[in-house]
């Protein structure tokens, strides 16, 4: 049974292999959901407040981030280099674009009222890196506990490793 959780999915059949990376991006999309509320502009704290809340927590913020690295680290450990960003980085940013675009007035800016915040394109932007950047340390480190070398540029990367 462990093997079949863990194992490479090279070594599985098609369709274990595509039903898992479909799970896996599914599990992305839905942390991303659970986490972050579907609107992510500023608004007023309380009708007619002159101040603005944002309705991002930091408690959503670090669940979706260790949710999303937990992804990293078993499709980086079972998959090959590039599945684990397209299927925990790209299902994030994609729904965080739609939900940047279904609203796209930029807010005002809390500081001075009467100005506009920041543009959503790069807040987007900035939050894909990041993501991307985390997934893909996850990724690194999660493959270095890999108990098989399957993939020939694995012998080329870590070379001085193994010696």
């Amino acid at each position: 049974m462990t093997e079949k959780l863990l194992g490479p999915l090279s070594k599985r059949p098609w369709t274990e292999r595509w039903s898992t990376r479909l799970l896996g991006a599914a599990l992305s999309s839905a942390a991303y959901l659970l986490c972050l509320p579907w609107d992510l502009r500023d608004h007023p704290a309380s009708p007619g407040a002159p101040t603005e809340a944002t309705p991002v927590t930091v408690l959503g913020v670090t669940a979706l981030a260790v949710l999303l690295l937990l992804l990293a680290a078993y499709f980086g450990h079972r998959d090959a280099l590039a599945w684990p960003l397209l299927l925990v980085a790209v299902p994030p940013a994609a729904l965080m674009y739609v939900s940047f675009h279904t609203h796209p007035e930029s807010p005002e800016s809390p500081e001075s009222p009467g100005m506009p915040g920041w543009p959503w394109q790069l807040i987007w932007a900035f939050s894909t890196l990041v993501i991307a950047a985390g997934v893909l340390v996850a990724t690194s480190v999660a493959r270095r506990f890999r108990g098989d070398a399957e993939e020939s540029l694995d012998g080329l990367v870590f070379a001085h490793q193994r010696v």
